[in-house]
């Protein structure tokens, strides 16, 4: 879809983002705020000098409905009126998705029509440290997502995004996993992705169904889709132990970057790519099809979109981990450099990681619009613009129309 598409759907639409303050999530909520949507997001709060407080400085967080409501009813008289405008475009939640009555209370209170569940433990080597708590937010939080859902009649589409880590991996040189693939990730992150997966169809099959007996007859069963992307790359990542941002502190600093696994190949591919392939599978389940009037769309139409599917690159586009490196150096330029720095006894990671992606462009007849290196170009630039202090906000509204104007393929 382009654009213009998306914006014919999501205008006006209330949206529901889980983990609105990462890095992903971010880029949602802007894209959301662009196509005309009113967002609501929940998640841990962002910190000084992440993405969502570059995007969004002087947002207002609240930890209820309740207090959102005092809010509006206060005296904001002397709030500027840009950010006033705002704050209807998006209002931000802090929580956590393991609380499920809080979860459940902002979710009610929202009645959106659309759900994207971003929320997690991302990292692997962190999910080595924290094993019992990567589970709690990547396996219970999705259950707690899902359980609030049942209970919010408005919800017409979920989407569930999880990892191209949930596949049993036996690093296969040149095997691209398809969607019907076994689904046993081996570290305690790339594991509780694919318990995320297994639980999101297990309760589409039990509880959004006529069968449901606590469904009232007539009720909106909403269509739920897992994605299923790759190594995502992009302007504002700022997270530790993955390659871009340390490839950025490295070259600030001036220091060599140190690349763990420079030999182990991932589907690399832009933040903007899986972000625009999420907006349309959750608005083609909900019934979507471009040209037909709003009150026409039918969740019966939807239906056939609602599934899992992988979302990755072009196959060549597929490369080490080191040539990503030197793409990087490439266009940072300067004295930019990086250097193998393999450690001997580090947690196990996959050595090749390579994706299927026929399901999706059949059925959406999508194509990538970058190539890795225009996805690495692109990550540079707006790294550069954010260390010469450049308005982000604006810089990364200009990403997203270029990003756009591109024809897919």
């Amino acid at each position: 879809m382009n654009f213009q598409d998306l914006k014919e759907f999501y205008a006006g639409k209330r949206v529901f983002v889980t983990g609105h303050t990462g890095f992903k999530g971010s880029w949602l909520c802007l894209l959301l705020e662009l196509l005309g949507a009113k967002v609501y997001g929940y998640a841990l709060d962002a910190e000084e000098g992440e993405l969502f407080s570059i995007l969004y400085p002087n947002l207002t967080t609240f930890s209820s409905a309740e207090e959102d409501s005092k809010r509006k009813k206060g005296n904001d008289s002397k709030k500027d009126k840009s950010l006033a405008e705002e704050e209807e475009r998006i209002q931000s939640f802090t929580g956590d998705v393991r609380n499920y009555e809080q979860l459940r209370s902002i979710l009610q209170w929202a009645k959106p029509e659309i759900v994207f569940h971003l929320a997690a433990q991302p990292l692997v080597r962190e999910s080595y440290l924290y094993p019992r708590e990567t589970y709690e937010t990547n396996v219970m939080g999705t259950v707690n997502l899902l359980e609030a859902v049942r209970f919010t009649p408005s919800v017409q589409s979920v989407l569930n995004v999880t990892t191209d880590k949930v596949y049993e991996n036996h690093d296969m040189e040149h095997h691209a996993f398809t969607e019907e693939e076994k689904l046993d990730g081996f570290d305690p992150y790339s594991n509780s992705k694919s318990c995320s997966e297994i639980l999101t169809h297990s309760y589409k099959k039990s509880f959004f169904t006529e069968a449901d007996g606590k469904r009232k007859k007539g009720a909106i069963l909403p269509r739920i889709s897992t994605a299923r992307a790759g190594n995502v790359i992009g302007g504002g990542d700022f997270a530790k132990d993955r390659i871009i941002p340390d490839c950025v502190r490295a070259s600030v600093d001036a220091k060599p970057i140190g690349i763990r696994n420079p030999y182990s190949v991932r589907p690399y591919e832009h933040v903007l790519e899986p972000l625009a392939v999420y907006l349309e599978i959750a608005a083609r389940q909900a019934g979507f099809v471009k040209g037909l009037c709003p009150e026409d769309f039918s969740l019966e139409k939807g239906k056939d979109f609602a599934g899992y599917y992988n979302v990755g690159p072009d196959r060549e586009d597929a490369i080490t981990t080191g040539e990503l490196a030197g793409l990087f150096v490439e266009f940072w330029g300067g004295r930019a450099r990086w250097k193998n720095m393999a450690e001997k006894d580090a947690p196990h990671e996959a050595g090749y990681l390579q994706l299927n992606t026929n399901k999706l462009r059949r059925t959406f007849q999508w194509e990538p619009r970058y190539t890795v290196k225009e996805a690495v170009k692109e990550t540079v630039s707006w790294y550069k613009a954010w260390a010469n202090g450049e308005d982000m906000r604006a810089f990364s509204i200009k990403q997203i129309e270029t990003f756009f104007d591109r024809i897919q393929g």
